[in-house]
């Protein structure tokens, strides 16, 4: 069993600690901090959580075997290299970084320090997209030539908090909120991305914002794709890989749509998973060395540039070369 601490306990932050207490064999919180620790006295309680006001007062913690961070964009850098300095396992929060510099920065200090550096890309656990990549990756569908992704959600304007509505700590509309989880499975099922041109339109800023931002992709291995995520219309998920023999489409959490040529459609539905706890429990088992984090640090790096360009591509109108 891990014993973990949290750095952020805003709504996302309780939900991680949500997905594992008393529920994992694999991970448990023992300690928390936020800069304001009154506000979740009561839910620390409960949960059985000490309480910190620092991350540095966290990490002296002898209890603290690995550290989980939940706090706004900008400081994701320098916490993970914090932690890392202590020698202590780290998983942060989506995205990794703002800039891949930063992603850089942070990885190398995980890399010399010897520490399991761990991305929250919770998505990455869903049975159907773990199900398309199995097609993808055997060469099920021939070569990938296409790669089309949406995603949209109200969360923007009903859970987050004033931090999330500064373009400086959420660039690009909806990319750090739900649109980070859809380039991650760009990046996870084709490749590094070579060029990205991206355009944002809003028509009403924060708080509870309306805008739409969506971006053209070349990949590296010489693929292409379309990107589309709105922070202000109903819950909605798709990736879909085109190849020269078929496509998958994910949809949601739970549903696989395979065409073959020739063949007829098939369709699958799988149990629904509570992904935010396998995240938490994939990360204790590589602390443990029972297995390798499936999200590589190549990948985090990857899908940071990406992230960066296709900001600078919707700010200044050009396209960017990663």
């Amino acid at each position: 069993m891990i014993n973990a601490g949290i750095v952020g306990l805003g709504w996302w932050g309780k939900n991680i600690v949500e997905a594992v207490q008393g529920k994992s064999e694999h991970l448990r919180f023992v300690r928390g901090a936020c800069r304001d620790t009154t506000p979740v006295t009561t839910f620390a309680e409960h949960h059985g959580l000490a309480l910190s006001s620092s991350l540095d007062a966290l990490l002296a913690d002898d209890r603290v075997d690995a550290v989980v961070l939940a706090t706004p964009h900008s400081l994701h850098a320098d916490q993970i290299v914090a932690v890392a300095k202590a020698g202590k396992p780290v998983l942060c929060e989506k995205p990794l970084a703002l800039t891949r510099a930063d992603a850089a920065r942070a990885i190398d200090a995980c890399k010399r320090a010897g520490v399991v550096l761990a991305v929250g890309e919770n998505h990455r656990f869903w049975p159907n997209m773990q199900e398309m990549h199995r097609i993808v990756a055997l060469g099920e569908l021939d070569e990938p030539m296409h790669i089309e992704g949406h995603t949209s959600n109200e969360n923007a304007g009903r859970h987050f908090g004033a931090w999330r509505h500064s373009a400086a700590e959420s660039p690009a509309g909806g990319m750090t909120g739900a649109g980070i989880h859809v380039l991650d499975a760009f990046v996870h099922l084709m490749g590094p991305v070579h060029a990205v041109t991206a355009q944002l339109v809003t028509r009403k800023p924060p708080p509870d914002p309306t805008d739409m931002l969506s971006a053209m992709f070349s990949f590296t291995a010489g693929a292409t794709g379309l990107f589309a995520t709105l922070r202000s219309t109903p819950d909605y998920r798709r990736v879909h890989v085109f190849g020269r023999a078929g496509s998958v489409e994910a949809i949601g959490d739970t549903e696989l749509i395979i065409r073959r040529s020739g063949k007829p459609v098939q369709m699958l539905r799988f149990d629904r998973v509570d992904s935010v706890r396998l995240e938490l429990e994939a990360f204790a088992d590589t602390v443990t060395g029972r297995q390798a984090y499936p999200i590589t640090t190549d990948q985090m790096l990857s899908t940071i540039t990406a992230f960066e360009a296709l900001v600078t591509s919707a700010e200044t109108g050009r396209s960017i070369t990663c």
